[in-house]
């Protein structure tokens, strides 16, 4: 066992390179970092990360991976903190160091040795997996989708399946996906291999004779009376609805029993036939957070702490997003593994640290809930927000989609910057068209037809000023966080923290106007 050492600088080690970890790491190593007054070090067992809310459409095949992974390497030296690959196996708190398994090849031989490294403040963020309870054969016979390899090996089944299937007498030309877990997950899913299912049927893929494409049904099965059983009726009766109009079937109040290779088992229906079987039910925190040197953890294996995020037993140790068992003041129940927590607990770990470097109080955390979204890909997009003034408010259709996307943009600009979240959605919308409200564009085309007819120039300009409008999630952005300062301000919380806060927005701004000035450019030449 290799023992890494570093020099006296304090050292911050993160382990997960999820959305909470990888925000944390790089506001920690823009600041710390940069100033050489720490020594940031991001750990995680793949080379790439893939926001998790986009999973569903790996699996599905309507996103490419490549298009949106980061890689942690480039990352991490453009925004001055250490990556380094490896699965965490243990932990000594006395000498302030993890374990790290040995890092394998494909082939099961061993690149790097285990490691030992040390660190003075360790933030644990390994994120969950999904829960099979101990069920029988459901380890075996099911697929999951909690990272980006179990997304692309559910894709690479799909396929194999579906080709399977075209390819097969039509008496058994059916192919049939189940999917256990009626949470967003397992909704999203559906929708999007609806979407992937279409498509394969109108160019009638791997059929080689020209014959009928084959049927493919897709069925979700939840525990629960309702599905998104967490969430408000309406909501759930909105979702229910659009599933209805996609002719995806839905049964609820049925617990599965038992997972076999050609089926389920529920507690009603003795057999329920499956050729894929999809598992997106329940939560739980790795295993091997149980056996961390005697930390405190819950049923679902995630590490107890305080509402300042440090561990019930170690003030050096802190833990956010899904694996973190956090306390809500007034409430008996913890806050919940969404992405939005674990964005609010990175801020807050973030806000402390540095606090715990100046000696200074550590702030609690209280959860406050935005709303929840629904994606039915290209089909629809329910969900509540939640507002101090208006409570909790419905949306549906376009709006909520916008406010959808804004959510995977805010995450891009914790990471990268607005401005270059502003040049990703240019280039996102010129590769995949998919920000452009291609309706408006038609529209203001038809409202100038001698514009239109005179050349290229003027659906040009069109395209241009969509795109330009692209930038809104960005500024949406904007408008929370000044949102949190004026409330800092008004609770007479102004301090130099504040100050460093509206100088990063007022910069981010003016980087954000730079990079629109191009473009303006190109539409005024073009008109």
């Amino acid at each position: 066992m290799q023992i890494f050492t570093v020099d006296e600088r304090h050292r911050i080690v993160i382990v997960g390179g999820g959305a909470g970890g990888l925000e944390l790491a790089t506001r920690l190593g823009n600041t710390l970092g940069r100033r050489n007054k720490a020594i940031v070090t991001l750990l995680d067992y793949s080379p790439t990360h893939v926001w998790k809310p986009l999973l569903h459409e790996v699996a599905a095949g309507t996103l490419e991976p490549l298009d949106e992974a980061l890689e942690y390497l480039g990352h991490s030296a453009d925004n001055h903190y250490r990556f380094f690959p490896g699965r965490m196996n243990g932990l000594d708190r006395g000498k302030k160091e993890i374990r790290l398994e040995s890092v394998l090849n494909e082939k099961g031989e061993e690149i790097v040795s285990g490691q030992c490294i040390g660190y003075d403040t360790l933030v644990m963020a390994v994120g969950s997996l999904s829960n099979d309870f101990g069920i029988k054969g459901v380890a075996e016979h099911c697929l999951f989708i909690d990272t980006q390899a179990e997304a692309e090996q559910f894709h690479r089944q799909f396929m194999e399946a579906y080709l399977r299937a075209q390819n097969q007498p039509k008496s058994s030309q059916r192919l049939e996906i189940v999917i256990v877990g009626g949470g967003a997950t397992g909704i999203e899913l559906s929708a999007e291999l609806h979407r992937i299912v279409q498509a394969l049927c109108e160019i009638n893929a791997y059929r080689y004779d020209g014959g009928r494409p084959a049927e493919v049904g897709i069925c979700i099965i939840e525990a629960a009376e309702r599905l998104l059983p967490g969430l408000p009726p309406y909501l759930s009766a909105a979702t229910s609805r659009q599933l209805e109009k996609l002719g995806i079937a839905v049964l609820t109040g049925e617990r599965v029993l038992e997972v076999t290779r050609e089926g389920l088992k529920t507690g009603k229906i003795p057999h329920v036939p499956a050729h894929i079987k999809v598992w997106a039910a329940g939560v739980k925190a790795p295993a091997f957070l149980l056996e961390l040197d005697g930390l405190e953890t819950n049923a679902i294996n995630q590490l107890i702490v305080r509402r300042t995020l440090q561990t019930s037993l170690d003030d050096n140790i802190f833990v956010i997003g899904d694996c973190a068992a956090c306390p809500q003041p007034h409430s008996n129940r913890n806050v919940p593994p969404t992405a939005q927590a674990a964005h609010q607990e990175a801020s807050l770990t973030y806000t402390n640290i540095l606090r715990r470097l100046h000696g200074k109080k550590l702030l609690e955390y209280s959860y406050r809930d935005y709303g929840c979204l629904v994606t039915f890909g290209k089909y629809s997009t329910v969900g509540t927000l939640m507002g101090n003034l208006l409570g909790q408010v419905f949306i549906e259709g376009f709006m909520a989609r916008l406010v959808y996307l804004s959510l995977y943009k805010m995450h891009q600009a914790a990471l990268f910057g607005a401005f270059r979240t502003a040049l990703l959605a240019v280039v996102d919308t010129f590769t995949h068209g998919s920000w452009l409200n291609y309706g408006k564009i038609d529209a203001r085309c038809a409202r100038a037809p001698r514009g239109f007819a005179s050349g290229p120039g003027y659906p040009l300009y069109a395209i241009m000023d969509a795109i330009v409008d692209q930038y809104s999630p960005v500024l949406l952005d904007f408008q929370l966080r000044l949102e949190r300062i004026e409330a800092d301000i008004f609770a007479s919380r102004f301090n130099h923290e504040t100050l460093v806060k509206l100088y990063e927005l007022k910069r981010e701004m003016l980087l954000l106007q730079t990079a629109a000035v191009p473009l303006l450019d190109i539409c005024n030449a073009l008109t």
